[in-house]
């Protein structure tokens, strides 16, 4: 008997990997993840999820598992470089969930991961799995394989990052945009800033200054802080999660900066450290049985907090499109699908680009006028965080079982 719901192939297992991937076994479709690491023990970062992500978690059955983890900051708080003073602050307990319907929270991403994949189950990522080729069929794709292995989907999804092996196998090379700037992460223990007072209180820090920015916040339920440091980096071009940045020449990229960035920064013994890249629009996301989603189709910088977000939003939204369709329709599902998510990710990338400038005026009038900017923050960022991948799908969508 002929096969009426459609095989699906996802290529990478980040979060937008097996994210989607359960979006889809909740719909009853089959799924397979290749992933071309050993495993799936990444190195910590932490990030932010917005309203707009949580609502993505909730439709995945994601939620509970992360509650233990997750932190929900009391305020965002801008503040002054040098002299430590609050410039905006903004309540988010209540506050945040009461106007966009889920709280935000701040959470270690490998957290995220594990908790994805607990959800999908075993037996559904093959691990050390590169994939180096896509080839369309007339019904499907051939998946080709660094171990000369192959295999057939009816659709393949591409969520291989932003160096994405499928992007560059179906649309052709392509180069990323540096930024000029290097990003240093790292997750510091609480117990090593008992010293410093103000992290007592779970709170979102952002502290702006001339030519970079630091932002940290609590993770693991508390007992580490995230932080991310942005400094001028002209000359750092190395684009990788894994390489270790030098803590002193961290330390004094940040020479005359308030004690509480500074100590902090003392404390980070290794701390991580990358080159900061996006790329221009992807212009098409989908040709025939093939798509594209979170990085490998809208690499951002991460200054509007919302990689991991838009990744979600794209699973869930591509995932119910899938969902209803049978395997002669899966070409029209993935042009909704681009139809529906371009535009909005195409002003995300745009709106990363240009906060980081924001974020690092010296002292002065335009500063000025940027914090006037921030006291109406909530406003301004409501149709990122306030927004509903699932509400904007057109007609009823396959129920997850």
């Amino acid at each position: 008997m002929a096969r009426t719901r459609p095989l699906v192939a996802v290529v990478g297992g980040g979060i937008g990997g097996l994210a989607v991937a359960i979006g889809l076994r909740r719909r009853g479709i089959e799924v397979v993840v290749h992933e071309q690491a050993r495993d799936l023990a990444h190195q910590g970062a932490g990030i932010a999820i917005g309203a707009n992500g949580h609502r993505a978690l909730r439709d995945l059955g994601v939620v509970a598992r992360l509650t233990g983890a997750a932190v929900e900051p009391v305020r965002a708080d801008f503040r002054h470089w040098r002299t430590g003073a609050s410039m905006v602050t903004h309540t988010l307990t209540g506050m945040y969930e009461e106007r966009f319907g889920a709280p935000f929270w701040t959470v270690e991403r490998a957290a995220v991961q594990q908790a994805l994949l607990a959800e999908l189950g075993a037996g559904r990522v093959r691990l050390g799995a590169r994939c180096t080729e896509v080839a369309q069929t007339g019904a499907g794709a051939v998946l080709r394989f660094a171990d000369g292995t192959e295999t057939e989907a009816d659709a393949v999804i591409g969520a291989d990052g932003i160096h994405s092996a499928v992007r560059h196998s179906v649309f052709g090379p392509d180069d990323a945009v540096f930024s000029g700037t290097s990003g240093y992460r790292a997750l510091v223990p609480m117990d090593r800033l008992g010293h410093l007072p103000e992290l007592a209180e779970r709170v979102l820090w952002l502290w702006l200054g001339p030519g970079r920015h630091f932002i940290a916040y609590p993770v693991a339920d508390g007992a580490a802080l995230n932080f991310l440091a942005v400094v001028p980096d002209a000359g750092w071009t190395v684009e990788s999660w894994s390489t270790e940045g030098d803590g002193a020449e961290l330390l004094a990229a940040f020479d005359g900066w308030h004690p509480f960035v500074t100590e902090i920064l003392a404390a980070c013994q290794r701390p991580g450290r990358w080159a900061l890249y996006d790329r221009e629009p992807q212009r098409v996301w989908s040709a025939g049985r093939v798509t594209l989603l979170g990085d490998a189709a809208h690499a951002m910088l991460p200054h509007h907090g919302q990689g991991a977000n838009q990744s979600l939003e794209d699973a869930v939204v591509l995932a119910h499109l899938l969902g209803d369709a049978d395997v002669h329709e899966v070409d029209a599902a993935l042009r909704t699908y681009e139809r529906l998510r371009r535009p909005r990710t195409r002003r995300l990338q745009a709106g990363s680009r240009t906060n980081a400038s924001c974020f690092q005026l010296p002292d002065g009038p335009e500063a000025e006028a940027r914090n006037v900017r921030l006291a109406r923050l909530p406003d301004d960022l409501a149709w990122i965080h306030g927004h509903d991948a699932l509400g904007a799908l057109p007609g009823p969508t396959a129920p997850a079982v």
